[in-house]
């Protein structure tokens, strides 16, 4: 299976380099997944760039998840009105190819440390950051019949992929307890954005992990599932 990959393109900050990585995306991917900030503080409006982009360019299925910039009050519109992406909201789904089954739980993530203005606005932030922990390997073990399982988040589920931040804000950034969930569920493949400076790809002991943020990347991530092996990630 073929998949690709991105986030944090943060419209328009990236519109014009984005447009270019798509040209230069010669394979065709079985699965399309976005992780998150794809437009910057809200502006929804953005998003109407990104469908004209993808849609006869990528014919396959697109799955995706919110970021910390697109704001909760302009989700349920975004969800409505592009409806041809399937947007998770700590929520699950499957896809089938044929009598191979993927199984998807995807979310915003959480973070160790809320933000000073989540703690300020946000009721009951570290509630809702420890939900999702326990949402995600809920929904991860439901799906354990499916052939391939992958996690979709837009904070990091792990430390590994943030080098290259600064230490100071990695609680900020991520939450390193999800390697719990990892270590347990063992999906066969996590995809992060939200680290613009991080790593590309770490391992959770035999969990792949892949930060696919535009500003470290510089393209679309492309992920050869049959190649996937601890220690040796291939990109096709």
């Amino acid at each position: 299976m073929i998949i690709a990959a991105t986030s944090d393109l943060h419209f328009p900050k990236y519109y014009d380099e984005f447009i270019v990585a798509l040209d230069k995306l010669e394979i065709k991917p079985d699965l399309f997944l976005l992780a998150g900030d794809v437009v910057h503080r809200g502006d929804e409006a953005e998003y109407d760039k990104l469908y004209n982009m993808l849609f006869g360019k990528i014919n396959c299925p697109i799955i995706a998840v919110f970021g910390n910039n697109e704001f909760q009050e302009i989700r349920d519109k975004v969800k409505n009105k592009y409806k041809e992406i399937k947007f998770l909201d700590d929520s699950s789904a499957v896809v089938e190819f044929g009598n191979f089954v993927v199984g998807i739980f995807g979310s915003t993530g959480s973070l160790e440390n809320p933000t000073p203005w989540q703690r300020a606005n946000v009721p009951n932030i570290e509630r809702t950051y420890q939900y999702r922990l326990q949402l995600a390997e809920q929904q991860l073990h439901r799906m354990m019949n499916a052939n391939f399982r992958i996690l979709l988040l837009h904070y990091a589920p792990t430390y590994r992929t943030l080098e290259g931040e600064n230490p100071r804000f990695y609680s900020s950034m991520g939450n390193q307890a999800f390697e719990n969930v990892l270590n347990r569920e063992k999906p066969n493949l996590v995809i992060h954005g939200h680290s613009h400076r991080g790593l590309k790809q770490a391992w959770v002991d035999t969990v792949p992990v892949f930060n696919v943020a535009f500003p470290v990347n510089h393209e679309i991530v492309v992920i050869d599932t049959d190649k996937l092996k601890p220690g040796l990630a291939k990109f096709v």
